[in-house]
């Protein structure tokens, strides 16, 4: 077995940034059990896996394929970095794909990825938040970031996600520098309610760094990822939640883990998003087994 393989890292400009992906390209059918080992082998966040649709197309000229996302240790259902990065390695290292605009067959649904001048933008479902009951969550809340202040508790029924926003009395130095415990979680939470969690503080107006609206960071040990350095899956839901709370529908986010990354959001009057971020392909190269 010989794959086209590439790592791009994702929502960034630098590289060495954002959230890197492995992209394999798949000229034919995979053994099931291969994208597993593939993925583990990568031991990255997650590997993407795009395929070809019909035996006719063509990755140079084909504008549809199918994608699929995988972590080390299981397949997951949505991927914002790893389709970023996707879409990096179609129209930047496949012989330029020429395409305007790329679509994905994948698990949730036709996702799209369009070019733009300064990026690439991904055309994402938007998820609504439930309020959650603190009681239900305190054990998971306090086991992750001990007394730490929250102002609001919410919970995304579609991703099942919890999102935890931190009092405004913390700013993005305080969420950089807060250290979550997330070994216990999995044994904490085991019901399969929640398989990710947000932490997220209000933005600041400006000041000598760049504004942004909105702060986060996500952790996601149920699928073996302790901390992710910059999700797109998770912005589905923040920016339903902070475009309620801002009553904005244009926003800059930015996720605060150690490599760091810039989102642009705009929330569409057809209810679904634009996650505009830049990607850097690092390495290419051939898997072999």
């Amino acid at each position: 077995m010989k794959l086209p393989i590439f790592i791009a890292d994702a929502f960034t400009a630098t590289a060495f940034r954002g959230n890197p992906a492995a992209v394999c390209l798949l000229e034919r059918t995979l053994e099931e059990d291969a994208h597993q080992q593939i993925a583990r082998e990568m031991n990255l966040s997650e590997t993407a896996f795009i395929r070809k649709l019909q035996p006719t197309d063509s990755f140079t000229q084909s504008s549809r394929f199918g994608l699929r996302w995988f972590t080390p240790v299981s397949e997951v259902p949505l991927c914002g970095h790893a389709t970023l990065a996707s879409a990096a390695v179609l129209f930047h290292k496949i012989r330029n794909n020429r395409n305007s605009t790329l679509t994905f067959v994948t698990m949730s649904g036709e996702l799209k990825a369009r070019r733009a001048e300064d990026g690439i933008v991904l055309d994402f479902p938007v998820y609504p938040t439930f309020p959650q009951d603190f009681h239900e969550v305190e054990d998971l809340i306090k086991a992750a970031i001990g007394d730490t202040l929250v102002q609001d508790i919410r919970y995304s029924t579609d991703t099942r996600k919890l999102l935890v926003r931190l009092s405004d009395s913390y700013d993005r130095s305080f969420l950089e520098s807060l250290k979550v415990n997330t070994e216990p979680l999995p044994a904490i939470e085991k019901t399969g309610k929640v398989r990710g969690l947000i932490l997220t503080v209000k933005g600041e107006p400006g000041g000598q760094t760049a504004p942004y609206d909105f702060y986060s960071r996500y952790f996601a040990p149920w699928v073996g990822i302790a901390e992710d350095p910059v999700t797109g899956s998770a912005h589905t839901v923040l920016s339903s939640y902070w475009s309620q709370q801002l009553r904005k529908k244009e926003m800059r986010a930015f996720q605060c883990s150690r490599r760091g990354g810039e989102l642009d959001i705009s929330l569409r009057p057809d209810g679904r998003v634009d996650i505009k971020g830049g990607a850097v392909i690092v390495l290419e190269g051939t898997l072999t087994a």
